[in-house]
């Protein structure tokens, strides 16, 4: 480790804190577990994070912007706006289908806090609505009438599938809930 930059050990327990989460729950990812897993001592996460929910915020900070980024960025590989719309569910079944897939880290973490204010809920909460902004977008350039109330119903759709996916095993729960998103744009 001596010869790892500092940047580069941060990015580590991200990476680690990250992984852990999304695998096993924020309670069940202690400080032991980190250090271990990360191979680093635990004087370097606090010389970066003041103390374990800064660092849970901060790996989640960045989960949603690579998500966001990768989502944002398959989708938008449909050619034409009602494509892009229908994608959503294209791309979420390719992710269901991957290796070690468990769900929505938002929603996860979201239900193992009891606190509407707090932290980590506040971050599951805007990522939603960036999800929800992007999914309006492409709801404003399909040109639907009522752009507002087709995304939230879209994104009603998407966290549904995602739950189902992940609890049932189902992974068609994707093309079952692009059917009926078939269903609200008027799309055979």
């Amino acid at each position: 480790m001596n010869d790892i930059t500092s940047n580069e050990t941060r990015d580590v327990i991200l990476d680690v804190t990250e992984k852990l989460i999304y695998k096993i729950g924020i309670a069940a990812t202690g400080m032991d577990l980190l250090v271990k897993t990360a191979g680093v001592s635990r004087k370097s996460i606090y010389r970066y994070f003041t103390n374990k929910d800064d660092l849970v915020l901060a790996a989640l900070q960045r989960r949603d912007e690579r998500w966001m980024h990768w989502y944002r960025s398959e989708v938008g590989n449909a050619e034409t706006p009602a494509g892009r719309l229908l994608n959503l569910f294209t791309v979420l079944k390719s992710w269901f289908e991957s290796e070690g897939f468990r769900g929505c880290a938002f929603i996860n973490t979201s239900g193992e806090t009891g606190d509407p204010h707090d932290p980590v809920r506040l971050l599951a909460k805007e990522h939603k609505r960036k999800l929800l902004e992007y999914v309006r977008e492409l709801c404003v350039e399909h040109g639907v009438q009522d752009p507002d109330t087709l995304a939230s119903q879209l994104l009603i759709l998407i966290d549904g599938a995602i739950t189902v996916a992940l609890v049932m095993g189902d992974h068609q729960a994707a093309d079952n809930a692009q059917q009926i998103a078939r269903t609200l744009l008027n799309l055979k």
